[in-house]
Protein backbone atom coordinates (compact mmCIF):
# COMPACT_ATOMS: atom_id res chain seq x y z
CA UNK A 1 0.00 0.00 0.00
CA UNK A 2 1.44 3.91 -0.57
CA UNK A 3 2.33 5.53 1.89
CA UNK A 4 -0.51 7.99 0.95
CA UNK A 5 -3.33 5.56 1.22
CA UNK A 6 -2.16 4.19 3.96
CA UNK A 7 -2.63 7.76 5.76
CA UNK A 8 -6.03 8.35 4.28
CA UNK A 9 -6.73 5.06 5.04
CA UNK A 10 -5.74 5.81 8.96
CA UNK A 11 -7.31 9.48 8.62
CA UNK A 12 -10.72 7.76 7.40
CA UNK A 13 -10.47 5.27 10.54
CA UNK A 14 -10.10 8.10 12.99
CA UNK A 15 -13.40 9.69 11.65
CA UNK A 16 -15.45 6.44 11.82
CA UNK A 17 -14.07 6.25 15.35
CA UNK A 18 -15.17 9.88 16.18
CA UNK A 19 -11.31 10.00 17.52
CA UNK A 20 -10.98 14.33 16.55
CA UNK A 21 -7.32 14.20 18.29
CA UNK A 22 -6.24 11.22 16.35
CA UNK A 23 -7.56 13.27 13.21
CA UNK A 24 -5.77 16.19 14.36
CA UNK A 25 -2.69 14.37 14.89
CA UNK A 26 -2.53 13.53 10.80
CA UNK A 27 -3.21 16.84 10.11
CA UNK A 28 -0.47 19.11 9.21
CA UNK A 29 -0.30 22.62 10.35
CA UNK A 30 -1.44 24.41 7.09
CA UNK A 31 -4.08 21.70 6.91
CA UNK A 32 -7.33 22.95 4.92
CA UNK A 33 -10.51 20.90 5.73
CA UNK A 34 -12.99 21.93 2.59
CA UNK A 35 -16.47 20.74 2.88
CA UNK A 36 -19.17 19.83 0.77
CA UNK A 37 -20.53 23.69 0.29
CA UNK A 38 -17.18 24.96 0.06
CA UNK A 39 -16.76 26.40 2.97
CA UNK A 40 -12.96 26.06 4.12
CA UNK A 41 -11.85 25.57 7.41
CA UNK A 42 -8.04 25.99 8.81
CA UNK A 43 -5.70 25.89 11.89
CA UNK A 44 -6.11 22.62 14.95
CA UNK A 45 -8.39 25.24 17.01
CA UNK A 46 -11.32 25.42 14.16
CA UNK A 47 -10.60 21.73 13.02
CA UNK A 48 -11.00 20.60 16.73
CA UNK A 49 -14.30 22.37 17.17
CA UNK A 50 -15.53 21.71 13.68
CA UNK A 51 -15.26 17.57 13.84
CA UNK A 52 -16.30 17.68 17.60
CA UNK A 53 -19.51 19.44 16.89
CA UNK A 54 -20.13 17.01 13.94
CA UNK A 55 -19.68 14.10 15.69
CA UNK A 56 -22.07 16.00 18.79
CA UNK A 57 -24.79 16.44 15.67
CA UNK A 58 -24.02 12.90 14.34
CA UNK A 59 -22.50 10.58 17.07
CA UNK A 60 -23.45 7.64 14.33
CA UNK A 61 -21.10 9.44 11.42
CA UNK A 62 -19.60 6.99 8.91
CA UNK A 63 -17.48 6.84 6.14
CA UNK A 64 -17.71 3.88 3.73
CA UNK A 65 -15.10 3.36 0.82
CA UNK A 66 -16.00 2.06 -2.19
CA UNK A 67 -12.47 2.96 -4.45
CA UNK A 68 -10.11 4.79 -4.04
CA UNK A 69 -7.21 6.02 -6.44
CA UNK A 70 -4.32 7.14 -5.79
CA UNK A 71 -1.44 9.02 -7.46
CA UNK A 72 1.60 10.50 -5.03
CA UNK A 73 0.30 12.88 -2.96
CA UNK A 74 -3.02 12.74 -4.27
CA UNK A 75 -5.95 10.20 -3.22
CA UNK A 76 -9.06 10.07 -4.42
CA UNK A 77 -11.65 8.06 -2.54
CA UNK A 78 -15.21 7.54 -3.48
CA UNK A 79 -18.41 6.08 -1.60
CA UNK A 80 -20.70 6.98 1.25
CA UNK A 81 -21.40 9.29 4.31
CA UNK A 82 -24.23 8.13 6.74
CA UNK A 83 -25.55 8.94 9.74
CA UNK A 84 -28.60 9.34 11.86
CA UNK A 85 -30.46 13.20 12.19
CA UNK A 86 -31.68 13.34 15.57
CA UNK A 87 -30.95 10.29 17.26
CA UNK A 88 -32.19 9.75 20.28
CA UNK A 89 -35.33 11.34 19.14
CA UNK A 90 -38.97 10.42 18.12
CA UNK A 91 -38.34 12.15 14.94
CA UNK A 92 -34.67 10.34 14.51
CA UNK A 93 -34.18 9.55 10.70
CA UNK A 94 -30.99 7.45 9.39
CA UNK A 95 -29.44 9.47 5.82
CA UNK A 96 -26.59 7.85 3.41
CA UNK A 97 -25.51 10.20 0.96
CA UNK A 98 -22.91 9.31 -2.17
CA UNK A 99 -19.80 11.20 -1.41
CA UNK A 100 -16.01 11.14 -2.57
CA UNK A 101 -13.53 12.46 -0.86
CA UNK A 102 -9.59 14.27 -2.57
CA UNK A 103 -6.96 14.49 0.20
CA UNK A 104 -3.81 15.59 -0.24
CA UNK A 105 -0.88 14.00 2.02
CA UNK A 106 2.90 15.37 2.07
CA UNK A 107 5.74 13.90 4.88
CA UNK A 108 2.60 11.65 6.18
CA UNK A 109 0.33 14.06 6.91
CA UNK A 110 -3.05 15.57 5.32
CA UNK A 111 -2.86 19.18 3.98
CA UNK A 112 -6.23 19.01 2.14
CA UNK A 113 -9.23 16.98 2.82
CA UNK A 114 -11.88 17.98 0.45
CA UNK A 115 -15.73 16.53 0.65
CA UNK A 116 -17.63 16.22 -2.54
CA UNK A 117 -21.32 15.90 -1.26
CA UNK A 118 -24.77 16.64 -1.83
CA UNK A 119 -26.04 17.40 1.98
CA UNK A 120 -29.68 19.32 0.85
CA UNK A 121 -30.80 15.83 1.90
CA UNK A 122 -29.30 16.22 5.10
CA UNK A 123 -30.24 19.44 5.47
CA UNK A 124 -33.83 18.40 4.99
CA UNK A 125 -33.66 15.87 7.61
CA UNK A 126 -32.60 18.47 9.94
CA UNK A 127 -34.89 20.99 9.35
CA UNK A 128 -38.00 18.44 9.50
CA UNK A 129 -36.45 17.12 12.86
CA UNK A 130 -36.83 20.11 14.58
Amino acid sequence: MDASEATVREFIARINSHDVEGIITLCAHAHRFVDGLGQVLTGYDQLRVAWSGYFNLFPDYQIDIESLAVDREVVLAAGSASATAAAGTPTAQRWRIPAAWRAEVRGGLLVLWQVYADDKPVFELLARAR
